[in-house]
């Protein structure tokens, strides 16, 4: 585990969680499917998975954006999917989300005033205009930017890891326990995201957030996180901490996805790449038994006929598959 403030109690409860979309004359497809796992008060975990997966949807899901279509998701106790209205509004002031494109994120016709003022309001915060303002600036300047240079003025003039900075900033202004960040260094390049990521440290710390980081790129999950989850076709696959499942990955799958990270050393020579054979699934009818076999080379008939079960094979490592390649303790 990396050395991030202490994991004291579960605080993000997730279970069972469904995401469907429907596509028309009847049919639906499940993007997320019995999602289950939790996060514990001042932890950060690392949720990844190639393109398509799930992960978005799981974390708007969670977002109540829009709500899951099975499930529950708790948060400090209270279970956010009974919310209704008012009391989900209310709730909304704890937990908060960083989207992936930044520019898209933002009203390119609103001031940063505007945009970060609209959090407030909604929140029904009542305070002086004056005091207002200063607390705009304050979260600007704790961001990285100026904030008496950059209040009045509007997204299109900053560049992107700037417009990411103001996002961040909208999100804590409320000062939420929660933060999800969806892919929210993808958009950027790799200088800045580097810079978004020592922002996101540090203010998980100096704030006490609880943090969901959702990321395709495993080496910049490696960066953030406690733990790692793996998810694929829409369902969870591996749990472990960090350093455990970068060591010592148990399923085919995030072995393959270890093994395509590049070695940022030039003077060592990089292993030989697990490559995944066949195409992904279509979600709308994804395989029998485990979802994965389609493409796993352990792959056999027990495989096909039963779905495995989500198991712990080692202290802080648990798995989904009938063949770990881990040996169970």
């Amino acid at each position: 585990m990396n050395a991030h403030t202490p994991i004291t109690d579960s605080f993000l409860d997730v279970r069972n969680l469904t995401v469907s979309y429907p596509m028309g004359r009847g049919l639906s497809v499940k993007a997320v499917t019995d999602l289950s796992f939790t996060v514990a008060r001042g932890e950060t975990l690392g949720l990844v998975g190639e393109s398509g997966c799930g992960k978005s949807s799981a974390a708007r899901a969670i977002m109540q954006l829009p709500r899951p279509s099975g499930g529950h998701v708790r948060l400090a106790g209270t279970d956010l999917t009974a919310l209704r209205g008012s009391q989900l509004q209310r709730a909304r002031r704890q937990f908060q989300m960083v989207f992936q494109d930044p520019m898209a994120s933002l009203n390119p016709r609103h001031s940063v005033r505007q945009i970060l003022s609209a959090p407030l309001e909604i929140a029904g915060l009542r305070e002086t205009r004056a005091a207002r303002e200063q607390r705009i600036i304050d979260i600007l300047d704790r961001v990285g930017l100026n904030g008496a240079q950059s209040i009045d003025r509007k997204p299109y003039e900053f560049s992107g890891g700037q417009c990411q900075r103001i996002s961040i900033a909208r999100a804590l202004i409320l000062r939420p326990d929660l933060l999800v960040c969806d892919e929210s260094v993808s958009a950027l390049d790799v200088s800045v995201q580097a810079q978004i990521l020592n922002l996101l440290q540090e203010i998980r710390q100096e704030f006490g957030l609880t943090m969901l980081f959702i990321s395709h790129d495993l080496s910049v999950v490696r960066h953030v996180s406690d733990r790692v989850a793996v998810m694929y076709l829409g369902a969870l696959c591996e749990l472990a901490d960090t350093d455990a499942i970068y060591a010592r990955p148990a399923h085919p799958y995030t072995r393959a996805l270890i093994s395509a990270v590049p070695q940022p050393n030039p003077d060592i020579a990089p292993a030989p790449l697990q490559m995944v054979p066949g195409e992904l699934p279509s979600p709308m009818n994804p395989p029998s038994g485990c979802r994965f076999r389609t493409r796993c080379p352990s792959a056999s008939e027990k495989c096909a006929a039963k779905v495995p079960v989500f198991r712990q094979i080692a202290p802080g490592q648990s798995v989904a598959c009938h063949h770990p390649l881990t040996a169970p303790v």
